[in-house]
């Protein structure tokens, strides 16, 4: 709180007629006892006030996500997953016999491959998303949804959680069919990418579950789409449009945050809709109508 010299008064800015010796701590303006608004720290005017309320009101859906995932919010999922891409990959090894894991049954019964879809191989669409191609594929994969999954997990729960990823998986399988049909894909990035996509809607509703920096992170791993060989172009696409379009459903189309929302029936056809339109572009790209 400042205060005018003893002895010397004026007049409040907002009442000529009335005399004060307080003014606000803020900016400095002369203050009534009608105007004045006690702080935490000082006396403010009614305007200052105001916009200490306004800078109040948007950083506190920021300290909320924070608290909602300190408080302890599970992430048993993500968690899971990550135990689970290594344990195939491991497997893949095992079978194989080399360290890429691309010469056993496990890759060429589970990979996605656009005509064995077509011959009725539609678990392929989920299966190559769990199977990976050497250490380095593995190992970046891995480190991703350790990262960036669990906060998300922690933020919208683990049910939530998962409908995003495998939703976001079927996403990727539709777009590497629809771009590369004839190539053999592997790899959890379809749904990994559907969780940065998810991180990335949510950071522009000012929803910082990675900290701010969901757009950097998603437009970094679009370069190294472009830049690195046989990456699935199409398969990290779609799982990025995948995951922005489940997390828009849970929020609401971005009228609610996704923590605190209820599901609703509307939400459950909403999900399905996007896991249908994701298989039925899959099948029209490698069926018999293509």
């Amino acid at each position: 709180m400042s205060t005018t010299e003893p002895g010397q008064h004026t007049t409040c800015y907002r009442h000529k007629d009335v005399e004060t010796a307080v003014s606000c701590s803020e900016c400095g303006r002369p203050i009534c006892p009608d105007c004045m608004v006690f702080a935490p720290v000082g006396i403010h005017c009614p305007e200052c006030s105001h916009q200490r309320e306004a800078r109040a009101q948007k950083t506190r859906p920021k300290q909320n996500v924070r608290q909602l995932a300190r408080a302890g919010s599970n992430d048993i999922v993500a968690r899971a997953l990550v135990g689970l891409i290594v344990l195939v990959y491991l497997g893949q090894v095992a079978e194989s016999g080399d360290i890429n894991g691309t010469s056993g049954e496990l890759f060429f019964n589970g990979a996605l491959f656009g005509p064995a879809v077509d011959d009725g191989d539609w678990w392929r669409l989920v299966t190559s998303g769990f199977l990976h191609s050497g250490p380095i594929h593995i190992l970046f994969n891995a480190a991703i949804l350790w990262w960036f999954g669990r906060p998300l997990e922690a933020l919208i729960g683990s049910g939530r959680f998962l409908a995003l990823y495998m939703i976001s998986l079927l996403a990727g399988s539709a777009g590497a069919l629809l771009l590369s049909p004839n190539a053999a894909t592997v790899g959890a990035s379809g749904a990994i990418f559907g969780v940065l996509g998810a991180g990335l809607v949510l950071e522009r509703r000012g929803i910082y579950v990675f900290g701010g920096a969901a757009l950097p992170i998603v437009a970094f791993n679009v370069v190294l789409s472009f830049v690195f060989p046989r990456i699935s172009i199409g398969g990290h696409h779609g799982g990025l449009i995948g995951g922005a379009l489940v997390i828009l459903v849970f929020s609401r189309f971005g009228r609610a945050n996704p923590a605190y929302t209820r599901t609703t029936p509307l939400m459950v056809l909403g999900l399905m809709a996007i896991a249908v339109a994701a298989v039925a572009l899959s099948y029209l790209r490698v069926g018999p109508f293509a």
